[in-house]
């Protein structure tokens, strides 16, 4: 299989997928094979609307080394709607419009590149939530 091919087929790059316990209903991410809250192992996959809040932010300005092109960037920590807190970059907004309890969409965006010809590396990020 090619790699490229490999990587775009992967689900998990494209949603969050978390776990749900079939115990007490708790929802985590990310997977987890014991709940943390009942200790059960009864576990389910767990799709995430990828809906959420911010609960905290704040800009980088000095980024790990596969992210110096994107510097500076917004990370924050969203609040899901089903329960737990994820943290990732924000894209579309500048740092001034950021607000806590601000509504957030998840989207696939580009996170890095080796170079002009190298690898593209895509990932999670969070967005201010469209009005429709």
């Amino acid at each position: 299989m090619q790699i490229a091919k490999d990587w775009r087929i992967q689900r998990h790059r494209y949603s969050l997928i978390g776990t749900e316990c079939v115990s007490c209903g708790l929802h985590m991410f990310p997977p987890r094979e014991v709940c943390l809250q009942c200790t059960s192992h009864d576990m389910k996959e767990y799709y995430f609307s990828g809906n959420g809040v911010i609960y905290s932010f704040s800009q980088l300005f000095i980024p790990a080394l596969e992210h110096v092109e994107n510097t500076p960037y917004i990370i924050a920590l969203v609040s899901l709607d089903e329960g737990p807190l994820v943290v990732a970059q924000l894209t579309d907004i500048d740092y001034g419009d950021v607000e806590i309890n601000m509504p957030v969409e998840m989207v696939t965006r580009k996170l890095s590149s080796d170079g002009q010809k190298g690898i593209i590396r895509y990932a999670y990020k969070f967005r201010p939530k469209l009005l429709c």
